[in-house]
């Protein structure tokens, strides 16, 4: 009987595990990925002739290069400021799984309900439209959470035309400003591996802003996301949104 190589068997197990999280789970599609590149490296070299592999060792050094270093500024500001307190707070939308909160934005509103919470006299934007596979705004979906949970009504500010973060924030800073914030009295809340993105495009905008993380959430799923940030980041730095 021929027996199966190691590596092909390990090859098979990183496949079948890519698959699970593209079509078992919801929002790890960043994590498939990733085992799908590592199930193709190591047959490449495994497979591969000596040229195609210096070629792909050379690019993939370059790559992890790169992604560290990203992956560095994304980190360093995965956290909430110190004293964040701000006459406003935007909270950055996330998915709608119908008319219910998914798990990202689930996290957001419970930072934001502490938020709230600890600042009573902050108020908040709630900023996100309707897309695809949504019944609400993400705005409503947040304000409807946030009031069910003792939020006051007079406290929350809706911006519900948004669909990506840099109209999120664009729309937002245009109601604050109508209202006469400044541009250091606002706190912008997002996930802790959006944020650094999410501030650098407020600052853009003219704002100085404090940073509010989310809660954290599972650490497969958290992980897929600072891997999805990367490619977010780098779309940012060459297309400016």
């Amino acid at each position: 009987m021929h027996k199966i190589e190691p590596w092909i068997i390990v090859c098979i197990l990183l496949a079948v595990l890519a698959a699970f999280f593209k079509f078992c789970l919801r929002g790890y599609g960043y994590i498939s990925v990733s085992l799908l590149f590592f199930t193709a490296l190591i047959a490449v070299f495994h497979l591969g002739s000596d040229g195609l592999k210096r070629f792909v060792a050379v690019i993939t050094c370059i790559g992890l290069i790169y992604f560290c270093t990203v992956e560095h500024l994304i980190i360093s500001e995965a956290r909430t400021d110190k004293n964040p307190q701000r006459s406003y707070l935007i909270v950055l939308g996330a998915a709608v799984h119908g008319d219910t909160p998914s798990l990202s934005l689930y996290h957001r509103l419970t930072s934001a309900l502490e938020y709230l919470q600890q600042y009573p006299d902050s108020k908040a934007v709630l900023s996100g439209g309707q897309g695809k596979g949504e019944n609400i705004s993400e705005a409503l979906c947040m304000h409807d959470w946030l009031v069910s949970s003792g939020i006051a009504e007079e406290r929350l500010i809706l911006e519900d035309r948004s669909t990506s973060t840099m109209e999120n924030l664009s729309f937002s800073w245009e109601k604050l400003k109508a209202a006469g914030c400044a541009p250091d009295d606002v706190a912008i809340l997002t996930s802790n591996y959006h944020l650094y993105r999410a501030k650098m495009m407020a600052r853009s905008l003219g704002l100085e802003p404090a940073g509010v993380c989310g809660a954290p959430g599972y650490p497969i799923y958290t992980l897929g996301m600072f891997i999805r940030e990367a490619f977010g980041l780098t779309h940012l730095w060459v297309f400016g949104n």
